[in-house]
């Protein structure tokens, strides 16, 4: 117990010492359209948010099949277009986490990036939503830019 008050106590100081994670933001408009959902056609659509303050201090990087597609900060999201089929995205921090989904085109998938205490650094899980929650979740961010050009789409 009194561990995790001195792991809460040293996340906050981290925080307040380096101020929150920077990360590549999307214009307002942008991600005003993003929060349309508007589906695609011949892709799906995938949502990775990150709704909490918890860890504000960290990044974390977001890979779909190896590949890295940005970096989360609190409260925000990308969207991506991903081709169908199957695919692990993983979230990296002490302890990386992997959820495998097979995607279907013309379907949008919300996937929750949970951050938790870690012993030296925030850890991390993915969890597939539904659609009322993660919408929900969604509107509470910001979008993001992705650094996989191939996985941007285009403002709905």
């Amino acid at each position: 117990m009194k561990f995790s008050y001195l792991a809460a106590a040293a996340i906050a100081v981290a925080c307040l010492v380096s101020g929150c994670a920077s990360v590549n933001k999307a214009s307002d408009s942008a991600s005003a359209q993003a929060k349309t959902f508007t589906p695609v056609t011949d892709k799906a659509v995938v949502y990775i948010y990150r709704n909490e303050i918890l860890g504000a201090a960290i990044k974390m990087p977001v890979n779909v099949d190896g590949m890295l597609v940005g970096e989360t900060g609190p409260k925000s999201f990308l969207r991506l277009g991903v081709a169908p089929g199957k695919h692990t995205i993983s979230s990296l921090a002490e302890k990386n986490a992997d959820l495998n989904i097979d995607l279907e085109a013309g379907h949008t998938y919300y996937v929750w990036q949970e951050v938790k205490m870690g012993l030296m650094s925030a850890r991390t899980q993915l969890h597939l939503m539904t659609p009322t929650e993660g919408q929900k979740g969604v509107r509470e961010c910001d979008l993001l830019e992705t650094s996989a050009p191939a996985m941007r789409l285009a403002s709905p």
